[in-house]
């Protein structure tokens, strides 16, 4: 249902549950445990989150759903389910490790708000994206209406959701809803490359960089003074005190001029 490897220092998700990755509580628990597995590993530094199915993920389960809404405590059964996929992408939004959407196909309703937890997010161009929950009565609660928001400003997401309007890959990049759109035949290799890319660059940089930008997006609050933080602890970090020696072109006791030119 959700496969996991762990190559490169990139830790790969795939979800592969027939025919559209639908969102049961199931998957939910497997998902869970997944990165429970990855809490106790220190061998990675990027999330890759895709699909072997021919849909991304195409939100909740029908036959799960039509059962709540046939249950005398059907409200409180969905609350129950939605709180649960809430806590799931409130998981990964807060993740350490750098993660990265592969959305090849249809990414709809909890789908796209799985791909929306993401930092990053790569798209086919010919993928579909939207959430349509209100087509349905019901609204976007997995953090769509949130994430979307804080992602594209208000103006578009009250277009996307309350219109429940249906983009492509080509748009949702135009939109910033994604930040790359590729022709689906390249979306693995260069979605890979992002990966790889990411992979390659200091933990702790990319920790502190994502909870310094996390910090600009919460109300009344500016990220400036965790940034000043941020940067006394990596002046005592190994790693970065080795990559500013090397660009420096000398050593920790005997540092020497930059090279004419050069800037951080």
């Amino acid at each position: 249902m959700i496969a996991l490897t762990v190559a490169d220092t990139v830790a790969t998700l795939t979800l592969s549950r027939p025919l559209v990755n639908a969102i049961s509580e199931q998957w939910l628990r497997q998902f869970e445990k997944r990165l429970d597995t990855l809490a106790a590993r220190q061998d990675w530094k990027v999330l890759h989150i895709r699909s072997d199915q021919k849909v991304f993920c195409a939100g909740a389960d029908l036959v799960e759903l039509r059962q709540r809404m046939d249950a005398p405590d059907g409200p409180d059964e969905m609350y129950a389910y939605v709180a649960g996929i809430q806590r799931l992408y409130a998981r990964i939004e807060t993740l350490p490790q750098v993660t990265l959407a592969e959305i090849g196909g249809a990414a709809m309703g909890g789908g796209l708000e799985l791909a929306l937890a993401c930092d990053l997010r790569i798209a086919a161009t010919e993928a579909k994206l939207g959430l349509p929950e209100v087509g349905l009565g019901l609204i976007p609660g997995a953090g769509g209406t949130q994430r979307l928001a804080r992602l594209c400003g208000r103006p578009l997401a009250a277009r996307l959701i309350l219109g429940a309007e249906t983009i492509d890959g080509a748009a949702a990049c135009e939109f910033g809803v994604v930040q790359w759109a590729v022709p689906r035949a390249e979306l693995p290799r260069r979605a890979a490359e992002i990966a790889q890319r990411v992979a390659g660059l200091p933990a702790a940089a990319l920790a502190a960089s994502k909870a310094c930008i996390a910090a600009a997006g919460e109300p009344g609050r500016g990220g400036y003074a965790d940034e000043l933080e941020a940067t006394r602890r990596l002046l005592t970090d190994a790693e970065t005190r080795a990559r500013v020696t090397a660009f420096l072109g000398g050593t920790a006791s005997e540092p020497t001029r930059l090279k004419k030119g050069a800037v951080l």
